[in-house]
């Protein structure tokens, strides 16, 4: 089966998803399912408009971001807007897990404790697990 969004998203731009998973899921239930929202993003522009802005709403920089300046840690940019394209529902199980890596090893959460690593998959390699989808 052809992912069928190939002419809607560029896959050059999105070729793999990180997310988080909790495996008592599968090991209880066999599958635990996850909803995809693809569509277009727009950033926050070089000067970092939204983030200052956003920055000044909540009271200035939180101890988090503090830290990570601290620290050297890089800004990531913000999304400003979302423009949803397709939803897509995955099921994932041990065979699906096979197929995928793992990312954000040894990160640490806003708290500054480890986070955990997450799943790193391969949306070329999910055509079995892809169930069904909507596009907008």
């Amino acid at each position: 089966m052809e992912f069928p969004t190939k002419d809607i998203i560029n896959w050059k731009q999105m070729e793999w998803i990180v997310f988080s998973i909790r495996l008592c899921g599968i090991k209880d239930y066999g599958a635990v399912g996850l909803i995809l929202a693809l569509g277009e993003v727009v950033y926050n522009d070089d000067e970092r408009t939204f983030q200052k802005w956003h920055e000044e709403l909540k009271g200035g920089k939180s101890k988090y971001e503090k830290d990570g300046i601290k620290r050297g840690a890089w800004s990531r940019l913000r999304k400003v807007s979302f423009e949803l394209k397709q939803i897509s529902f995955i099921k994932i199980d041990d065979d699906t897990l096979v197929k995928c890596g793992s990312f954000q090893q040894n990160f640490r959460n806003a708290n500054g404790k480890p986070r955990r690593s997450k799943v790193l998959m391969d949306l070329e390699k999910i055509d079995d697990e892809l169930k069904h989808f909507i596009e907008f």
